[in-house]
């Protein structure tokens, strides 16, 4: 090969050469440039950066991610009386004169069904009945036709008619219910109406007062003389002052606002009272007297 040729394809192979240099430093340059914000983390890094981000989004509530399996219970709302006309309404417990006389809600379809006062499992009644101290023996639902001939108590309602719960009732027939049991008041002249539950009380209080009570006005146990029930004033010498009123919780499985205990030392004063009562009445009497028997 001549010294030409030679010289010519050395000057070509620089040129070439000195090209392919700056291709390739170019791309390389701008990749690494760009890689820069993305290529700083490690794995441990890149956890740490997904912590922070998480960490600084704002976490979305428990409470808001919803659960197919676990449906929130729909609350009650008011039932006409056609929704349980199937219902039978339940038969008061009432004699004269008796210690105590136990106001209610209304039925539960339970108790309607078997027509046997707080029949269903869940009810504490006839358990508070027997801690306190009302009866000396937990009785079962079916005997509270016994209760007047016993332990001189009876049973009524404010509301007659059977409904799955009380807010399936209207605050209207709830009040209306007041000027009823005031008659019967009137009629079986009882020493004391005690009022199993503070809705019951708040419905009387509204048909008397056109209100509810104040938080101040309202408190479980004996109430004040001038709230007395089914008074008869001056009607000769036997005016009947009405029947004392004791508030006490309401004894339904749904009434979770109180724990146990402290709906037995709610219930423990009037137990006592009753007690006493029959004691000072000599009751049951050595010979074997009976009240008059209930109404059917």
């Amino acid at each position: 090969m001549s010294e030409t040729r030679f010289r010519d394809m050395l000057q070509q192979y620089a040129h070439e050469g000195s090209q392919n240099s700056v291709n390739a430093i170019v791309p390389t340059r701008t990749l690494r440039t760009r890689a820069r914000p993305t290529s700083v983390a490690t794995d441990s890094q890149r956890g740490e950066t997904k912590h922070s981000d998480q960490s600084a989004a704002p976490s979305k509530p428990k409470s808001t991610i919803s659960n197919p399996s676990k449906k929130r219970k729909a609350s009650s709302k008011y039932a006409p009386p056609s929704k349980y006309q199937h219902l039978s309404p339940l038969t008061d417990i009432l004699a004269p004169e008796l210690i105590a006389v136990f106001v209610g809600t209304n039925p539960g379809i339970r108790t309607a069904a078997q027509g046997h006062a707080y029949a269903h499992p869940s009810n504490q009644f006839w358990k508070l009945l027997h801690s306190s101290g009302c009866t000396d023996e937990r009785l079962r639902p079916e005997q509270d036709v016994e209760l007047p001939a016993r332990y001189l108590l009876g049973n009524t309602n404010i509301v007659e008619r059977p409904t799955k719960d009380a807010a399936e009732l209207s605050k209207a027939e709830m009040s209306d219910g007041a000027p009823v049991l005031e008659e019967k008041c009137r009629k079986w002249r009882p020493e004391c109406v005690c009022i199993v539950g503070k809705g019951i009380w708040e419905a009387i209080f509204r048909h008397r007062h056109g209100r509810n009570p104040t938080k101040a006005e309202f408190h479980w146990g004996w109430q004040d003389e001038k709230e007395n029930m089914g008074r008869i004033a001056d009607i000769g010498e036997d005016g009947y002052q009405g029947a004392k009123v004791f508030v006490t919780t309401s004894t339904s499985g749904l009434a979770a606002s109180l724990k146990p205990a402290e709906k037995e030392a709610i219930w423990k004063p009037f137990g006592e009272w009753c007690k006493e009562r029959r004691i000072s009445r000599n009751w049951p009497s050595s010979k074997g007297q009976t009240p008059n028997q209930p109404e059917v």
